[in-house]
């Protein structure tokens, strides 16, 4: 087990920084006993009030982006379209309204955990190669929002490992599936690790 990240980590308001800086850590889960998680190779940042892609546009509080506004550092799982839990790391001060949606990773630890859950085979690039697909992989659901992602008994958390991309193999450009946004469309906040198979879109840089 690698180095859990510490609340500190999470505190920056510059999120597009940790959007970026977060490729390469492990996401990992222990729901039910079974350890499961991967390496982290494509995130989205959103950001209140501006953004208007980000659930919190206008600093909007509801019943669901509430956990948005609270200290960085916890989990934030909704459900999309009725039917995926996507997984959010909230980031910032308290009141900030910044979150990291964590596209894809790729699979290292309990993939015949992952496999059962997915109803695939353990070297299936469809195993975790989205959001919704790494969220079920991982077994995190709505209920588990506003989860802390740093005490001690965490079930879910980051762990610092020695992964550290270069420039050249961290590609940016526009965010999926928010085509409704107004200019918040084409703003290059989609992170992803150059050519690497789990990433859920096109691999190669723009």
């Amino acid at each position: 087990m690698g180095k859990k990240l510490p609340a500190s980590y999470y505190a920056t308001e510059d999120v597009l920084f940790l959007a970026k800086d977060i490729l390469g850590k492990i996401l990992m889960t222990h729901i039910n006993g079974h350890p499961t998680g991967g390496i982290i190779v494509e995130t989205e940042a959103y950001r209140a009030p501006d953004d208007r892609a980000c659930h919190a546009f206008k600093n909007l509080r509801t019943t669901r982006t509430e956990v948005m506004f609270a200290k960085g550092g916890l989990a934030y799982i909704y459900l999309c379209y009725g039917i995926h839990h996507l997984m959010n790391i909230v980031t910032g001060p308290e009141g900030s309204a910044h979150a990291i949606l964590i596209r894809a990773i790729e699979p290292t630890t309990g993939l015949d955990i992952m496999a059962q859950r997915r109803n695939l085979t353990s070297n299936n690039i469809r195993l975790t190669n989205g959001p919704g697909s790494l969220s079920t992989a991982l077994g995190l659901h709505r209920n588990m929002t506003g989860t802390s992602l740093y005490e001690k008994d965490a079930l879910i958390w980051l762990e610092d490992q020695s992964i550290h991309y270069n420039p050249q193999e961290i590609c940016t450009g526009p965010r999926i599936g928010i085509d409704r946004s107004g200019e918040a469309t084409h703003y290059p906040w989609r992170f992803f690790v150059k050519n690497n198979k789990y990433v859920s879109a096109p691999s190669f840089c723009p």
